[in-house]
């Protein structure tokens, strides 16, 4: 379908409607529970999803176990996990619209994005790693002639992914392509808001030829299917990305059960640092993409702006000019460039912190005010906020909407203060042509990532994570591989 066809989108989201059935160990399995999937877009029920319980979860970690330890997939021959999975990745290219709608549906994005980043995205991620699987090589240590050491990998055994609303076939492919690359069995666990995407995903990995019980997807909630999983003795390793609070609950579980290892990224609220001889133009784009692009709903959204105050004015004047382009609308029109807010709880929370600035006497630069392009639905303006202390909760806390927050400073040693006085550590930029500052700054700022005169610049080749409360899991990159995986030392005596 064209991404033109506003008339043909509404057509197909009218008829669409989620899969009403979990896929367990190959046959399809009806929880005794479901949760209603409700669309941001006008509010309306798609149609209600399996919420699966301890049972399902029993189930799942079963199948996948045995799938495991008989070896059919853990013990395949590299070449053969990498055909498996080029295939289940050329399925996810095949399958494109269909994967588009159900995630514009369920998270409100445009579907202009969801068709042209996020599913393209989750192909490329799955084949990157199908292609890493066979060029992986392992290690002989330095013992000397009386002995030989060899360190292999192997992978962990049964893993539990459990993926947030606002990239749900982004950050899944981050979590399966090197869990599953790796060998292991693994159980998806998508958000409640969002469990579509992840439910044709499992019905696309089957047809690829993934063996039963080595991808499983279980939709649900946190309190039931999530903590199932995270208590789950069967259950070797879980990567969490989510809230912060949520995040300690996996560690919390893991302690109560069987100490299984826990991986959490748990968002940002990252600085984007604005020097006097910054490139303004350049600087104001990507700093109105960073905060505005998903409606904010990105955990290393670049919400806090740390600009010197001889060019502040002119700054934020270019940030408040380029914050009314963002056109707010429907999901399914391909000219909306910012849909919706994934909910209801999510408005309100956004609405919230809106209240607060205003209540404290920062000034809305631009925006501040709730939408209704389609009724029922949820929606922001694009707000600017000016003259936010970096003590306060707007500068400290993930509002996770498209809301910017402005901090003045006096030069760099000032700015790399503020923007470092923060408990996340996901990400930062800091904009300057002075090539010595660049690099200066850069190491002073406490972040998994730094981006110098660029905001989100990315790539499966490097890796993404943070520390703080952040946490200090990692995905992409090799680093992902060996994370789902563990080294084995085997000595031989000569």
């Amino acid at each position: 379908m064209s991404t033109t066809d506003r008339a043909g989108w509404r057509e197909r989201a009218a008829a669409f409607a989620p899969t009403t059935t979990l896929r367990i160990d190959g046959r399809e399995v009806s929880a005794d529970a479901s949760l209603p999937d409700h669309t941001p877009r006008d509010g309306s029920l798609l149609g209600d999803v399996p919420l699966a319980g301890p049972a399902e979860v029993d189930l799942a970690v079963g199948a996948a176990r045995r799938a495991f330890d008989d070896g059919c997939w853990a013990d395949a021959a590299p070449a053969h996990r990498k055909r498996v999975l080029l295939r289940f990745a050329e399925l996810v290219r095949e399958h494109t619209e269909e994967l588009a709608l159900a995630e514009t549906l369920d998270t409100g994005k445009p579907i202009r994005e969801s068709l042209q980043v996020d599913v393209p995205t989750c192909a490329d991620v799955i084949a990157w790693y199908a292609e890493a699987i066979d060029k992986h090589y392992d290690l002989v240590a330095p013992t000397g002639p009386g002995a030989l050491a060899t360190i292999t990998r192997r992978p962990l055994g049964v893993v539990a992914a459990v993926v947030p609303w606002n990239y749900p076939l982004i950050i899944t492919s981050w979590k399966i392509g090197p869990a599953l690359a790796a060998g292991n069995s693994v159980i998806v666990k998508p958000a409640e808001q969002s469990p579509s995407s992840a439910l044709i995903l499992a019905r696309l990995g089957a047809e690829a030829g993934l063996p039963d019980g080595v991808l499983t997807v279980l939709s649900g909630d946190g309190p039931t299917t999530g903590a199932a999983l995270g208590r789950h003795d069967g259950v070797d390793k879980v990567g969490f990305t989510g809230s912060v609070e949520v995040g300690r609950l996996f560690h919390r579980y893991s302690g109560e059960s069987n100490g299984k290892a826990v991986a959490v990224e748990a968002g940002g609220k990252s600085a984007q640092l604005v020097l006097p001889d910054a490139d303004l133009e350049a600087a104001a784009s990507a700093i109105a993409w960073g905060i505005f692009y998903n409606a904010g709903q990105t955990c290393h959204a670049g919400s806090r702006v740390v600009v010197d105050r001889a060019v502040h004015d002119e700054l934020v004047g270019r940030v408040v000019d380029l914050a009314k382009t963002f056109t707010v609308g429907d999901p399914l029109d391909p000219d909306t460039v910012l849909g919706a807010i994934v909910d209801r709880t999510q408005l309100d929370r956004v609405v919230g912190y809106l209240d607060l600035a205003r209540s404290t006497g920062v000034r809305v630069a631009s925006g501040g005010s709730v939408l209704e392009p389609v009724v029922g639905g949820t929606y922001v303006e694009p707000t600017v906020l000016d003259g936010v202390a970096n003590s306060s909760r707007l500068a400290q806390e993930e509002i996770f909407g498209p809301v910017l927050s402005v901090i003045e400073c006096d030069g760099a040693e000032e700015g790399v203060r503020l923007a470092n006085a923060t408990r996340f550590e996901l990400a930062a930029s800091v904009w300057t042509r002075d090539v010595s500052v660049a690099h200066r700054t850069a190491a002073a700022l406490r972040a998994g990532t730094v981006w110098v005169n660029t905001f989100d610049a990315a790539s499966v080749t490097t890796p993404f994570g943070g520390g703080g409360d952040t946490g200090g899991g990692r995905d992409r990159s090799l680093a992902a591989l060996e994370a789902y995986s563990a080294p084995k030392t085997t000595w031989f005596a000569l």
